[in-house]
């Protein structure tokens, strides 16, 4: 009896591991690196748009689960694409969204990100991250980094403005693009390979 005990003890250890609270502090301090160091020093710098490209593919390397992320994007398509596919298009997605948030952060030239705490996700291993952007006029821009924990190894996997997700609607579009499109997965890989350039 004492070892169905000890055996019920060793799997709640364990659980309460897997399902353990994500340390917000790093998590912070994790976005405020990636928001001081990277973003606002790079948007305020007088670079070319190449260079910019070129920081902002390493924070993206870096800070991002693109594997993640583009099983997510992808829904239910992941399980059917091919490997090819699966790599292909976590390369395109990053490219693409290297010079679609290079663009976008440029709005914020000048400002600084002002942390606002943390909020739960509905997964324990993931947290946001809140921030706001004091603009010139209006409101603040509200930026949350929804920040996931693999085995104490914290990764951004979205990131959402002024309540659009990065994430979600890249889903929304790129599922749809594939249900209708009559090369499926390959269909959609044509459309980002153009669109990139």
């Amino acid at each position: 009896m004492k070892k169905i005990y000890v055996v019920i003890a060793i799997l709640l250890s364990f659980l309460s591991e897997a399902n353990a609270d994500v340390d917000k502090t790093k998590a912070v301090k994790m976005v405020e690196n990636l928001t001081s160091t990277g973003i606002e020093q790079i948007v305020n710098s007088d670079v070319s748009a190449d260079e910019k490209n070129k920081v902002f593919r390493k924070l993206f390397t870096e800070n991002l689960d693109l594997d993640f992320i583009g099983k997510y994007v992808l829904g239910r398509y992941w399980r059917t694409a091919t490997d090819k596919q699966k790599k292909e298009f976590i390369e395109l997605y990053k490219e693409l969204n290297v010079k679609t948030w290079s663009k976008r952060f440029d709005e914020f030239k000048g400002k600084k990100f002002v942390f606002d705490g943390t909020s739960s996700a509905n997964n324990k291993n993931q947290v946001f991250v809140n921030t706001k952007v004091p603009m010139d006029e209006g409101a603040p821009v509200t930026v949350r980094w929804r920040v996931n924990d693999i085995n104490g190894k914290l990764r951004v996997i979205d990131i959402i403005i002024e309540n659009v997700s990065l994430a979600q609607t890249a889903r929304n579009e790129y599922t749809s693009y594939i249900s209708k499109s009559p090369n499926g997965v390959e269909g959609l890989l044509e459309y980002l390979r153009m669109k990139i350039k």
